[in-house]
């Protein structure tokens, strides 16, 4: 796949394109049994974090979380979902801890970032997951583009209260919000339902639309995705 890649790249025009409709096919016979196995075979196929960690999408995203951390004076953020660093470069945390469910992505993460002392890296598995003494704390936690990828309800349960459990002010969600089926890797999920029955010390404050809304005629630099920012005890 990887020599494919770079072949295809010197076609002119049609080479990235021919690379995203091959990628789109092969994702289709992943092991698609939970989100963990998705995302590890995602990454060790050659894959990366998906068109919304690219481009316009990723620069829209960046834009948000940028202007909020120099707003909010905001010192140490938790990523629930770090993926493969692309989003990261683009976003001046101060301090950052980045977590995900694939060993292999975050392999390539400390690596890209080996010389930046101010992010650290470590596994997430939700079910083997329980900070008693507080280890993950930060004023901001975060999840970006992972909510309607945990097509497993009791995973996505645990992932929901970690994200909030591990913040001290603030919480920066970027996903769907409604619920539908499971299909292929995806699950949406009303998530601000959840949080409204679970989190009754955190409040949505803040809902910003999606500067690029889904079309399905131009799925890749399109979102279903908006951004929800909440604040405990307010």
């Amino acid at each position: 796949m990887t020599f494919l890649k770079r072949s295809l790249k010197k076609v002119p025009f049609i080479g990235n394109q021919l690379i995203n409709i091959i990628w789109s096919i092969k994702k289709l016979f992943l092991n698609v049994n939970s989100s963990e196995e998705y995302w590890e075979n995602v990454y060790k196929s050659g894959g990366n974090s998906g068109q919304g960690s690219y481009n316009r999408l990723a620069e829209f995203k960046a834009e948000v979380i940028n202007e909020f951390l120099v707003k909010q004076n905001i010192k140490h953020c938790i990523e629930f979902g770090c993926g493969d660093g692309n989003q990261l470069e683009l976003i001046k945390y101060p301090s950052y801890t980045g977590l995900d469910v694939s060993p292999t992505i975050l392999q390539i993460c400390i690596k890209k970032f080996e010389k930046d002392k101010t992010k650290s890296f470590f596994i997430y598995d939700s079910l083997s997951f329980k900070d008693n003494h507080t280890i993950f704390k930060a004023d901001l936690t975060i999840s970006l583009d992972v909510i309607f990828h945990l097509v497993d309800d009791a995973i996505y349960t645990k992932y929901m209260t970690d994200l909030f459990n591990s913040s001290t002010k603030y919480v920066i969600v970027y996903s769907s919000n409604y619920d539908t089926k499971k299909e292929h890797h995806e699950k949406d999920h009303f998530f601000t339902k959840w949080v409204e029955m679970n989190k009754t010390d955190w409040k949505l404050i803040e809902h910003i639309p999606n500067k690029y809304p889904f079309d399905k005629q131009n799925p890749d630099l399109t979102s279903k995705a908006d951004f929800y920012i909440f604040e405990k005890g307010i």
